[in-house]
């Protein structure tokens, strides 16, 4: 019953953490506005992954994809690539993972299939997440270098720089998402080792033998009878016997 709370909760968590992974990456606000210097403000921008959105203050949002690829950070393409790589893990282990459960009978699958299958999804989950975590915490540090290098040039008094980001709700979303992804693939591997039937761990045997030793002596061959009047002896041929080579001993007659 444990194995079966502990594989379901995994899956749970796991799904939870893929969902959390996809909307993280679908989200706009990875990097936010800094209003410290201006908190009043007629246009707010924040960007994504996929587009840069303008919001203003009459509620009127704007929002433009990045139509180029090449013109873009090698980093920013790693982070997109990070996060596509995990969603896509994350719905593979899912699907084995449904397949997997043990509550879910499908035809005459054994339980060391299953155990297979909940392992495989299980590091599947695990690598997912650490993509996610991976992937948003490299566009972090990209904020965070942007971020202080914008505000040391605004201390030696340039003023035509460009606006500072800071960490956008996406970035937390994918944090937590990451995190739980990989919880969830923990539990599954963890209800791997109580999936594996007895039967599947060998123990060494030690087999004795039931009577004593044997020796058997190999036969004539086919087909070939000894003739029963001679004796069987190597090199030993035996004479036909005579008359007086028959009464050679005494019988008891010759007593009288």
């Amino acid at each position: 019953m444990s194995v079966t709370i502990c594989q379901s909760m995994g899956f749970v968590v796991s799904a939870l953490g893929i969902g959390g992974i996809i909307a993280s990456t679908c989200m706009d606000q990875w990097s936010t506005q800094d209003l410290y210097n201006n908190p009043v403000t007629a246009v707010f921008n924040y960007q994504g992954l996929w587009r840069t959105c303008v919001r203003e203050s009459s509620g009127f949002t704007e929002c433009r994809g990045y139509f180029t690829i090449l013109g873009l950070p090698a980093m920013f393409q790693a982070v997109r690539a990070l996060m596509i790589v995990g969603i896509v893990l994350g719905i593979l282990g899912l699907l084995v993972c449904i397949f997997a459960l043990k509550c879910i009978r499908i035809g005459t699958m054994e339980d060391s299939a299953k155990a297979n299958m909940t392992l495989t999804s299980g590091i599947m989950f695990i690598v997912a997440g650490l993509c996610a975590i991976t992937g948003v915490s490299v566009f972090a540090n990209m904020l965070v270098t942007n971020f202080w290098m914008s505000t040391t040039n605004m201390f030696q008094g340039m003023q035509n720089v460009q606006n500072r980001y800071t960490f956008g709700s996406a970035l937390f979303v994918g944090w937590v998402a990451g995190g739980l992804a990989l919880v969830g693939g923990i539990m599954m591997c963890l209800a791997c080792r109580g999936l594996i039937p007895e039967e599947s761990r060998y123990k060494a045997v030690s087999y004795n033998a039931s009577g004593p030793n044997i020796s058997y002596r190999t036969g004539p061959y086919k087909g070939y009878e000894p003739d029963p009047k001679t004796r069987k002896g190597p090199g030993y041929e035996e004479a036909p016997r005579s008359e007086e080579g028959r009464r050679s001993y005494p019988s008891k007659h010759d007593y009288v």
